[in-house]
């Protein structure tokens, strides 16, 4: 009965933090529901140049954002340790956009060749006219996670996510505005499709990270340190992080890419089912990051029974959050997707693409709960050789397989997405009892 307690009073804390963590993630896929629902309306073609594009943007701005996401897991190890860890707040600030730098110079390089992809050649002019405005948002969206981490190893969730779900009425507005025109009387918008999109993108990616700065004015006071250990720290830690990050956004991008190559309708259908799995993976996401913050302070104060308890707390959480989505996805499947598209055809390809998707769902949030903890213990390296093999080794030839030698295009490659994921949970969560029987 003592046990029962304790684990609901850990479940309750996980939750407590998780559920602002939570608001900020379902923040993001918003914005991308907000764009694809925009989008869809303006047009189908649209929608599939969006879906290429922002495939390619996010790719290689996750690569960016995996090495800041290292932030969290090692200041919340100082705290465990007792280490003042606020006198590296700028120096955080410096790595972020230090590190965003080559990252946009590859934006700007695949940018100049989009043509090498064989896209179908309706969409490749909006494609390039998308990489060439949100190759940009790469420094505000730096600065943003950047800061966003160093609070939340703090466990300081709230403003970050608070904001971020006031971007997305304001992400939702300008695009509104931006891509079908808006006349204020005072001076009239014309329309702009795609540019207005990724106009929108920009401009509210870069007042979300001029308030969170301003917000953190007060630490900013704080002393200045150059520490070559807590960058060494962050490039271990954050390297694994952001390859397996970038190998993962690849497995499901690069198939949006080689989807394009064949009609905007499998574009835009896949970006449908991209953005609704995202969404779930979100909400786990956000229970995942909440544990990698308590398992990694006390990995620093070297408490195994917390570490313990949490893991086993955030995986029942995950099961919960997995089994209530299938549930809700398998009732109002043909609801949901109407959000996007009103194109009969568009909704009926969905639907029968949801079903495959819904097959790995439980497989997805166990590997995203045993990611959130191997990242509390600092042990990145295997989810880096994980994700390499799920998506590079299974998941494309897979769908390579089933759509030029079966003929089976949208099945086959979320087939090969689906059996990434189980390769994926298989191991990290094998990963994870390693290294508890270890300890």
């Amino acid at each position: 009965m003592e046990k029962i307690k304790e684990y609901k009073k850990i479940i309750l804390n996980l939750i407590k933090l998780s559920l602002p963590i939570l608001g900020g993630n379902v923040s993001q896929i918003l914005v991308s529901f907000a764009d694809c629902a925009v989008a869809g309306r303006y047009s189908t073609l649209a929608l599939g140049a969006i879906s290429v594009a922002s495939a390619i943007v996010m790719t290689v701005t996750i690569g960016a954002i995996g090495f800041i996401l290292s932030v969290s897991p090692v200041i919340a190890n100082m705290r465990g340790k007792k280490h003042p860890a606020k006198r590296y707040f700028k120096l955080t600030l410096i790595f972020s956009l230090l590190i965003s730098i080559p990252f946009f110079l590859i934006l700007r390089l695949i940018l100049a060749n989009v043509d090498v992809f064989g896209l179908e050649a309706s969409m490749v002019e909006s494609v390039k006219q998308y990489i060439d405005i949100c190759s940009w948002t790469i420094f505000p969206t730096a600065i943003f996670v950047a800061i966003k981490e160093f609070l939340q190893a703090y466990e300081k969730v709230v403003f970050a996510n608070v904001l971020m779900l006031f971007m997305v009425i304001l992400n939702l507005f300008l695009n509104i505005a931006l891509t079908f025109g808006f006349d204020f009387n005072y001076f009239e918008i014309p329309a702009l499709g795609v540019v207005g999109l990724s106009l929108a993108t920009l401009i509210s990616k870069t007042l979300a990270s001029a308030f969170m700065f301003i917000y953190c004015l007060p630490i900013l006071k704080t002393s200045f340190r150059i520490s070559k250990k807590y960058i060494k720290d962050l490039i271990k830690t954050g390297f694994p992080i952001s390859v397996a990050i970038f190998f993962e956004f690849l497995g499901f991008n690069l198939t949006a890419i080689l989807i394009g190559q064949f009609s905007a309708l499998y574009a835009a259908v896949h970006n449908i089912i991209l953005c609704i799995a995202n969404f779930t993976f979100m909400i786990v996401l956000s229970t995942s990051n909440a544990t990698s913050i308590k398992v990694g302070f006390y990995n620093g104060a070297k408490d195994k029974q917390n570490i313990i308890k949490y893991s086993i707390a955030n995986v029942f959480i995950t099961f919960f959050i997995c089994l209530t989505t299938f549930v809700i996805l398998g009732l109002f499947s043909k609801n949901i997707i109407s959000i996007f598209s009103s194109d009969p055809e568009v909704i009926n390809l969905s639907q029968k693409i949801l079903k495959i998707a819904m097959a790995f769902l439980f497989f997805d949030g166990l590997q995203g709960a045993c990611v959130g903890i191997l990242k509390g213990l600092k042990d990145t390296k295997i989810i880096m050789y994980t994700m390499f093999g799920a998506y590079l080794i299974i998941a494309i030839p897979v769908g390579l397989f089933f759509a030029y030698r079966l003929n089976i295009v949208l099945e086959g490659f979320w087939i090969g997405l689906a059996l990434a994921l189980l390769f994926a949970s298989i191991v990290t969560s094998s990963r994870v009892v390693y290294n508890i029987k270890k300890m």
